[in-house]
């Protein structure tokens, strides 16, 4: 089934298109392919395509702490294996 294509605008972050693009490129997808799927995903979801959560506390401290380098320590998996 062909289907019709339009053209439309959109206005994204500069940085986050060129990293987007330079992930899809490695599925050999083109940023219009990704943006097609995500749109077929919502609608076969009826909403977004993964679960849009808000972080709680604990995860929103853990973030800003990975942010400004506190409670952090370098970890080797042979150290995880341990």
């Amino acid at each position: 089934m062909v289907s019709e294509k339009i053209r439309t605008n959109v206005y994204l972050d500069k940085n986050l298109k060129s990293q987007a693009k330079d992930i899809y490129k490695q599925y050999g997808l083109t940023l219009s392919d990704a943006v097609n799927m995500f749109l077929a995903q919502s609608v076969f979801n009826q909403g977004l395509p993964f679960d849009l959560k808000i972080p709680n506390d604990e995860t929103l401290k853990a973030m800003k702490d990975v942010k400004t380098g506190n409670n952090y320590e370098d970890i080797t998996l042979d150290d995880l294996k341990k």
